[in-house]
């Protein structure tokens, strides 16, 4: 019996340490990423210095043939720390095929619109509009329903004309001892 509770709790702070490495790791590649939409385009900084918070998913892979999906892990950030993680799915339907990844975020203009996220109510339609990044592309961005969307192409090819939405969960980062 004692050998049993001593496994499990080996088990258990093995685990803790691999979930707490992993969600370094995506901190530190959502920061990377943070770097890079700046760098690219340095007038995001008005978007990172008023928003309520923002949500980064360095690498959101997606795939197609007629039927597509799309999924990537993230971090929100509010005032500039990361609060906790957050998941995307997608799915889309219509004349698509190939494959690719790309980096989002996602800036809540609101506190509102900002607690509508971390409450697990927040998806975008279809018809919500990302701004693909490039040098100068915030200086015409604006928010829409609180939120405004830019994205990066990291890599690959697709094809599309479809329609399709994206659905988002969130959950704190546990409390660090």
């Amino acid at each position: 019996m004692r050998l049993s509770a001593l496994a499990s709790a080996v088990i258990a702070l093995t685990a803790s340490a691999v979930l707490a490495a992993d969600d370094n790791t995506l901190i530190a590649d959502a920061r990377a990423t943070i770097q890079t939409f700046k760098k690219t385009d340095p007038k995001l900084d008005t978007f990172f210095a008023s928003a309520a918070g923002y949500a980064v998913f360095p690498t959101i892979a997606k795939g197609a043939v007629v039927v597509g999906g799309a999924g990537g892990d993230g971090v929100l950030f509010v005032g500039g720390q990361p609060l906790g993680k957050s998941s995307m799915g997608q799915a889309s339907v219509g004349f698509q095929l190939g494959g690719q990844s790309y980096s989002e975020i996602i800036f809540f203009e609101t506190p509102s619109s900002l607690n509508d996220f971390k409450k697990g109510n927040f998806a975008l339609a279809a018809q919500a509009s990302a701004v693909a990044l490039s040098a100068g592309a915030a200086a015409h961005a604006k928010y829409e329903s609180g939120v405004a969307i830019f994205t990066a192409t990291k890599g690959g090819l697709m094809y599309e004309a479809s329609i399709g939405g994206q659905k988002f969960g969130y959950k704190p980062f546990a409390p660090k001892k």
